[in-house]
């Protein structure tokens, strides 16, 4: 698994007009190669009387599956740089459909690649971006003494505080990214002057924000 990787938020979509003609850009996390062709046929099964739905996809942790159609577009004019933007940008398992209603005049070549180019930059940036950081969730026991300070500590720290049990003992759940497990226990150990109990749980991803002027382009 990655420590950490770029995605799109769960699905979005923007409109541009080019030269008279419409150009829908749809955007989509897909972690599957079924899931990106399901999601192809449902946005061509919604735009049956489009000129084109053009589509690109990467899905995997290491971009195995690449995938480009141009939908009957000169070849190498939609697809293609579709796909280049979401390899230029580092997403991964993401799909991109642009649908196109001809306006009467035609692009050429270099028109069509910067107009289905610039469509999927901007329905991305419409949609957003996240990064998605493996993190160890960590369970912390502590006396209810101590927990004033450990919450207080917490909250101001880079970790992020999960939940908390009221029980015999008070129980933190917090998240740590994997290469800093050890940090965290050596954190949790100074602030409570070696009285915490300390075990480790399940492995998950955390989604993060990315704002439109951090993402690559």
């Amino acid at each position: 698994m990655l420590n950490s990787y770029y995605t799109v938020k769960p699905e979005g979509s923007k409109e541009i007009v080019v030269q008279k003609s419409r150009f829908i850009g749809h955007v989509k996390r897909c972690e599957t190669e079924e899931e990106a062709h399901a999601f192809i046929n449902e946005i061509k099964k919604k735009h049956k009387d489009a000129t084109h739905n053009c589509s690109a996809y990467m899905i995997g942790e290491h971009d195995l599956i690449q995938k480009a159609n141009d939908d009957g577009e000169p070849s190498g004019t939609a697809g293609v740089p579709m796909l280049d933007v979401l390899k230029k940008k580092g997403l991964k398992d993401t799909a991109v459909v642009v649908t196109r209603y001809f306006g009467g005049i035609k692009l050429g070549a270099g028109g069509l690649i910067r107009a289905y180019g610039s469509t999927v930059s901007l329905a991305i940036e419409a949609t957003g971006v996240v990064e998605r950081k493996l993190m160890k969730k960590m369970g912390v026991s502590i006396d209810y003494s101590l927990l004033g300070k450990v919450e207080n500590e917490a909250r101001q720290s880079k970790y992020i505080l999960d939940t908390i049990n009221y029980l015999e003992r008070v129980e933190l759940f917090l998240y740590t990214e994997h290469e800093d497990q050890e940090e965290f226990r050596n954190w949790i150990t100074n602030i409570t002057n070696g009285q915490a109990e300390i075990h480790e749980g399940e492995s998950t991803y955390m989604e993060i924000d990315v704002p439109s002027d951090k993402q690559k382009e």
